[in-house]
């Protein structure tokens, strides 16, 4: 049997990234985090497809300013739909950005390849898991506005994967760990046990993909001599103003990777 690589990573990464179609961007994902355990990917970058700015997504969906999105009440039926929609458009974009951070840095090690595969096959997964939930109530994704905010983040970061790791997976990702508790507490006491239930399955797995996060923006300070901690809060200051939203889920974020004085200093920033 012939094991030796029959395409390139960067390639099947662009193809995902940039692929509007959910179901054929799920398909994508799966087959090439398949590949990739396969070990059927090349990692030479000489004659793979060119780095991509395009991001696919719907063409139906609309995007607005956060500002713009109308309160979820998950006492009724459509308020229900409207915040799991919120939750797979997070999980959709979380595809997008996972593989960007494939495609995009291609002078990494290969356990970074390995580790951001993964996570966008999960994220894959996780997309999937709302929007069943949200053809039980009768609508699909695409069906509700959304905002571009995560995908706006990766754009600023595009220059450079230490700051990509300490933006996205440490402040926007690290988010969803602190709002989700509060979610699943809300889709119980509303009577969606189901989504509820998704929903952790989303959390356990999320401290896995932000400890990802943590992890590479270590390594990359280390190699740069950047101390992780100062570093991390001068590049809040920069690109997000120092404004940290609270409360924080102090356990998750601690498996996640945020050490004792980041938590502290996150804290001190909160807005009040």
């Amino acid at each position: 049997m012939n094991n030796s690589p029959t395409a390139h990573l960067f390639s099947a990464a662009a193809r995902c990234l940039s692929e509007s179609d959910p179901i054929r961007k799920m398909a994508l994902t799966d087959q090439a985090a398949a590949d990739w355990r396969a070990g059927h990917l090349s990692l030479d970058a000489a004659d793979a497809d060119p780095v991509t700015d395009t991001a696919g997504r719907p063409a139906g969906l609309e995007l607005v300013p956060p500002r713009q999105l109308l309160s979820r009440k998950l006492s009724t039926r459509e308020g229900r739909a409207a915040m799991i929609h919120a939750v797979a458009h997070i999980e959709f974009n979380a595809i997008n950005l996972a593989w960007d951070a494939v495609q995009r840095f291609r002078d990494m090690p290969v356990a970074f390849y390995a580790d951001w595969v993964q996570i966008a096959a999960e994220e894959a997964e996780h997309f999937g898991l709302m929007c069943e939930r949200l053809r039980d109530l009768g609508h699909d994704y695409g069906d509700f506005p959304a905002h571009n905010g995560l995908w706006e983040m990766a754009q600023r970061t595009a220059h450079d994967p230490l700051i990509r790791m300490a933006l996205v997976p440490r402040v926007l990702e690290a988010r969803g760990l602190d709002v989700t508790p509060g979610m699943i507490e809300r889709f119980a006491s509303a009577g969606d046990a189901e989504t509820a239930s998704r929903l952790g399955v989303i959390l356990r797995e999320e401290v896995g993909h932000v400890a990802a996060g943590s992890r590479w923006f270590r390594s990359l300070c280390q190699a740069r001599d950047e101390e992780p901690s100062s570093h991390y809060f001068a590049l809040l200051d920069t690109y997000m103003t120092g404004e940290i939203r609270c409360p924080l889920n102090l356990a998750d974020r601690r498996r996640a990777g945020f050490d004792a004085a980041e938590l502290e200093g996150l804290q001190q920033r909160c807005q009040r």
